[in-house]
């Protein structure tokens, strides 16, 4: 067995590159046999890290022998490192013109990435991702694609729009919102009746809209006459005026999404002694009930139609037909039946 020599320890690297001393320390192991993940723990690195950079830094020795030489090594390291690159587009008269002629059609950068697969597919030097026809015609100094092309973009940007990052967001709201995470874990197994889901049906254009209030245990509906539009000004009175004739013991909570009808939420959850939790941004799911009950509506209230029209009357009709419509949910009992039931056994 190799005995290892006596050498000083490598100090720990927090670099993201492998320094000269640590290429040094894995050859003198190579020579030693030591395995490479040994070798990995000595220098605190991922074994995929030495791995690597043997397959890519090494070299035959007279043509036969596969070896490691530690001071090649880091030449070959540091001619691969400077910045900027030329880029593929750049290198490539052909490619950049194919590119270009595609942005002058309005094509996107994923549509050109993806025909020149189609065009080219035997042809690696041909092939590039949508995101580096984007880093071509934003990144300053690259030069590759002409600057003008940005605005045959469908955004007309000449650079990025950076996304904000979910911790640096403004509030949604004036008054702080309650999550969906601190609702009651009563509400989530449906067995206690008064726990509502909310939403809007909007009309065209978002100038007319009917609110709509589905509870979870039977999904008994009730539909917000909103006449004057959903403005936050006036939305939380009208939403409040409907809620205010349900009994106490039917009144919870009601968990909206982060719509902008929804500023005045403090104002209502005090007016109508009802707490309001918000769901997370983008998560339709959590509010399933409520979902699927504005599915329904579209059979009454159909995409594109002014839903300012409509009456409160008639807004109380459909409810009270969606609500004697038997469900398969509740095991083909009404909603109006589900709710007798539960106020009945409520009472007793």
């Amino acid at each position: 067995m190799p005995v290892r020599s006596e050498r000083a320890a490598v100090p720990a690297s927090a670099g993201r590159y492998l320094r000269e001393d640590e290429r040094i320390h894995i050859a003198d192991r190579l020579r030693e046999k030591a395995s490479i993940r040994a070798i990995a723990a000595e220098l605190g690195r991922s074994p995929s890290t030495v791995s690597r950079e043997i397959r890519r830094n090494g070299a035959l020795w007279r043509g036969t022998q596969w070896t490691y030489r530690p001071h090649a090594a880091q030449a070959r390291a540091e001619a691969r490192r400077p910045r900027p690159k030329p880029g593929k587009i750049g290198q490539s008269p052909r490619l950049r013109d194919y590119i270009q002629e595609g942005l002058e059609r309005r094509w996107s950068p994923e549509q050109i990435a993806q025909q020149l697969r189609r065009d080219f597919p035997d042809d690696p030097e041909m092939h590039v991702t949508h995101e580096t026809i984007y880093q071509a015609l934003y990144v300053q100094g690259r030069g590759e694609l002409r600057r003008e092309l940005t605005r045959a973009l469908r955004s007309g940007r000449a650079r990025r729009k950076p996304h904000r990052q979910s911790n640096k967001r403004q509030p949604r709201f004036t008054a702080p919102m309650v999550m969906i995470s601190e609702r009651p874990a009563e509400a989530e197994d449906r067995a206690v009746p008064g726990h509502w889901e909310g939403d809007c049906i909007v009309g065209p254009g978002h100038r007319s809209a009917i609110g709509t209030l589905v509870e979870r245990s039977t999904r008994f509906l009730m539909l917000v006459h909103l006449p004057d539009g959903h403005r936050a000004e006036r939305f939380h009175l009208a939403l409040a005026d409907t809620v205010k004739q349900l009994p106490p013991h039917l009144k919870r909570s009601l968990t909206w999404d982060q719509g902008n009808e929804m500023a005045g939420h403090q104002v209502f959850s005090t007016a109508a002694d009802m707490r309001v939790y918000f769901c997370d941004p983008a998560s339709p799911w959590q509010r399933g009930s409520n979902e699927n009950t504005n599915g329904l509506l579209r059979q009454y209230f159909p995409k594109g139609t002014d839903l300012a029209v409509h009456t409160r009357e008639h807004l109380d009709a459909v409810a009270a037909e969606l609500n004697s419509r038997p469900r398969k949910t509740l095991g083909w009992e009404t909603p109006a039946e589900r709710l007798s039931k539960l106020l009945a056994t409520t009472r007793q």
